[in-house]
């Protein structure tokens, strides 16, 4: 073998090693939903709106939170699940929120 070939060798290695390793997420992923049943809601004077279960994130573990009525008035009629997002100082946990 001749030495430039050692070298070009050793790139394509090491290249190859480079491309086949999968980009490993820094946080861990949300789990699936739990199915719940939605109740009917309860008899209310003002409008209510039904709220999913969602995960929330303690710092440590996902926690599942269940779904329940709440007011209508002050929320949005599109819910968002929680989600990790990455900002400027690494990956942070949005909670799930209304639209």
């Amino acid at each position: 073998m001749n030495k430039a070939a050692v070298p070009a060798l050793l790139c394509t290695l090491l290249l190859g090693a480079c491309a086949t390793t999968q980009a490993v997420a820094p946080y861990p992923a949300v789990p699936p939903p739990v199915a719940e049943n939605v109740p009917l809601p309860p008899v209310s004077a003002t409008p209510l709106i039904w709220q999913p279960g969602h995960y929330d994130w303690t710092g440590t573990s996902y926690v599942w939170s269940p779904g329940r009525w709440v007011q209508r008035a002050g929320h949005g009629t599109l819910w968002q699940d929680g989600y990790w997002a990455q900002t400027p100082s690494g990956y942070a946990w949005v909670p799930a929120h209304w639209m």
